[in-house]
């Protein structure tokens, strides 16, 4: 039988204590509830701390749990309440633009697909809930990696292949695409994915104003673009899209 590591036993024992009772605890306080040293117990602070899973206030020096902890775990929670927020206004944005939509997350290195709504045709199509696509090309990815610094700092450390003569992989080029997406509030990728293939994505924010996904429509070029730029109108359901699932989350106006 493997035996468990001592440290992340504590670890545990000192996150589950911060999760109840009081608000804040002092070292003192944690040391002799787990029966550690103070030293000891100090060090798996230091370590949490650094990780983002404790917090330490500047004036009592008492412990809390961290921001990085409490969002790992309301990330499930966080998934589904996104897509329930989202169906009506996915389903209304299939309809006015007449294309695939599509909500994605983070999640390693790239774009998880939690919900996917048909082109409203009888072209055969294929669910692609599930699906994983990059960030570094996608307008869904481009989207999470501009405003999520997560989401960003898995862009720049992921491999970032070309897929087509579009795609663009430069560092200093990537980062200009970033600042352009946060300045007009949406992300396009027209080619740089799959040839002939266009899509726009835009943010959604939860009520704690926190990016949590993007939804974006794809569809062939020819539909999307006109003389050789993305359609406004879409551009503009596709924003209008999320920001209304960003008020339903309770993020307020954007």
């Amino acid at each position: 039988m493997a035996r468990n590591i001592q440290s992340l036993e504590r670890a545990a024992a000192m996150l589950r204590l911060l999760a109840g009772g009081e608000r804040r605890l002092g070292l003192s306080d944690i040391a002799s509830s787990l029966g550690l040293a103070k030293g000891t117990a100090h060090g798996i602070l230091r370590t949490l701390q650094q990780e983002g899973f404790v917090e330490q206030d500047d004036v009592s020096g008492r412990y809390q749990l961290g921001a990085e902890l409490l969002r790992l775990g309301t990330t499930y929670l966080d998934i589904h309440e996104l897509r329930a927020r989202a169906l009506v206004w996915t389903d209304d944005l299939a309809r006015s633009s007449g294309e695939s939509v599509y909500l994605g997350v983070l999640h390693q290195q790239g774009v998880l697909i939690v919900h996917h709504v048909f082109r409203p045709d009888d072209s055969r199509q294929v669910l692609e809930i599930g699906a994983m696509q990059p960030l570094h090309s996608t307008a869904l990815g481009k989207v999470l990696s501009a405003y999520d610094p997560v989401a960003h700092s898995e862009a720049l450390e992921a491999d970032r292949k070309p897929f087509t003569d579009r795609t663009v992989c430069d560092l200093d080029a990537f980062e200009h695409i970033l600042d352009i997406t946060r300045a007009r509030g949406y992300a396009a990728d027209v080619e740089e994915t799959w040839e002939g293939v266009a899509s726009v994505a835009a943010p959604i924010h939860d009520r704690r104003r926190m990016p949590v996904g993007a939804v974006g429509i794809t569809g062939a070029v020819e539909r999307l673009c006109k003389g050789g730029e993305l359609r406004p109108d879409l551009i503009a359901a596709v924003r209008d899209c999320a920001r209304a699932v960003s008020r339903d989350l309770g993020a307020g106006r954007f």
